[in-house]
């Protein structure tokens, strides 16, 4: 590996600047302590304190997670952290295993350490895009627990962001998911996600660092692919340059406010939970219906995937409301996992397992 530091670009700064700025907010006693621990050390700039959080990449090769690859090994030393990478092969494409080996080079000759890789099976169940996104997000959380990383590092970016609301906007999503990727959720770090594409791609090359080409990504049966490659070079053409970027602030309005009616709805519904019996949660149904829609909706969702585990769908949370503000007898209502019914003025969550 040579020890020559190619010289910083434009691109280069852009992506360090957003990874050292991410892990100063997160881990900011790191760096004192590395400070403290390194300042008489002639590599100090190099140090990181034995011990020190670890922080995985996840690493695909390709153009957006090896620049934040490349960034995270530059960074995490000067932050007191130690940085590693985590590489997860889906098994999906010919070739998928020596893929995964030459992201491994690259993370070792990066300076990364350890390097993980782990070979996941896809098991059809919702689509080939999702049912990929499941496996690979468990095999993540599972190198996580296994190393004991602090927190695991993705490379989605700007585009990446904009893509997803519009993705959310075709589908008729709710404001949660116009929201868009949130640049922290529990220990997955998103700090690319005001940078472009293009400069993740520019770091690369500036870095002499070769990204792998998934052919999927330009595979056109994937949604995602013809809003990058179709959808979105029309919008720039027939409604000029910044739509990618309009659609960003829209995301972030909308976290904003999602955040808010999230925060409504817990203190809510700590004052709507009503004593139950085993493992059912009961809801005082006329205090609910007295909170807006947002909030109430909010308040299924919550008891759902708090009590039960259970990640609702529009449809799922309709059927649910209309126990609340439209019930005239009604039989109950049947979402995977959980049913759901009214006695009297108690909404009654009962895991379906229990019957």
């Amino acid at each position: 590996m040579s020890t020559i530091r190619p010289r910083l670009t434009p691109a280069m700064a852009d992506v360090r600047r957003a990874v050292r700025e991410m892990l100063a907010d997160i881990f900011p006693d790191a760096r004192e302590s590395s400070e403290e621990s390194a300042h008489s050390l002639p590599a100090a700039q190099d140090f990181a304190p034995v011990g020190a959080p670890l922080l995985l990449v996840a690493l695909s090769g390709g153009a957006d997670s090896l620049a934040l690859a490349s960034a995270l090994a530059f960074e995490a030393p000067r932050a007191g952290l130690r940085a590693g990478a985590v590489i997860v092969n889906h098994n999906l494409q010919a070739g998928s295993a020596a893929v995964a080996d030459r992201a491994a080079e690259q993370a070792h000759s990066l300076g990364l350490d350890p390097v993980l890789i782990r070979t996941v099976e896809v098991l059809p169940a919702s689509g080939p895009e999702a049912d990929a996104r499941s496996a690979r997000y468990a095999a993540l959380a599972a190198a996580r627990d296994d190393s004991g990383a602090a927190a695991v590092l993705l490379g989605h970016t700007l585009d990446d962001q904009a893509e997803t609301v519009l993705l959310g906007l075709t589908r008729g999503a709710g404001p949660t998911s116009l929201a868009g990727m949130s640049p922290v959720s529990g220990f997955y770090l998103r700090p690319l996600l005001g940078i472009r594409r293009s400069a993740t791609e520019s770091a690369c090359a500036d870095q002499g660092l070769e990204p792998w080409n998934d052919p999927h990504n330009v595979d056109p049966t994937y949604t995602r692919v013809r809003i990058r490659h179709t959808v979105m070079p029309v919008l720039e053409k027939e409604l000029g340059p910044g739509i990618a970027e309009a659609l960003v602030r829209t995301a972030e309005h909308l976290r904003e406010d999602a955040a808010t009616l999230d925060s409504l709805a817990n203190d809510l519904m700590q004052g709507l939970i009503m004593p139950g019996a085993g493992p059912e949660v009961a809801l005082d149904a006329n205090a609910l219906a007295d909170a807006p829609r947002a909030i109430y909706t909010r308040v299924i969702r919550a008891v759902a995937l708090a009590a039960f585990g259970v990640s609702l769908t529009s449809a799922h949370t309709a059927a649910i409301s209309l126990l609340v503000t439209n019930w005239h007898g009604q039989g109950a209502a049947h979402v995977p996992g959980i049913r759901v019914e009214r006695q009297g003025f108690r909404l009654v969550f009962v895991p379906t397992e229990s019957e």
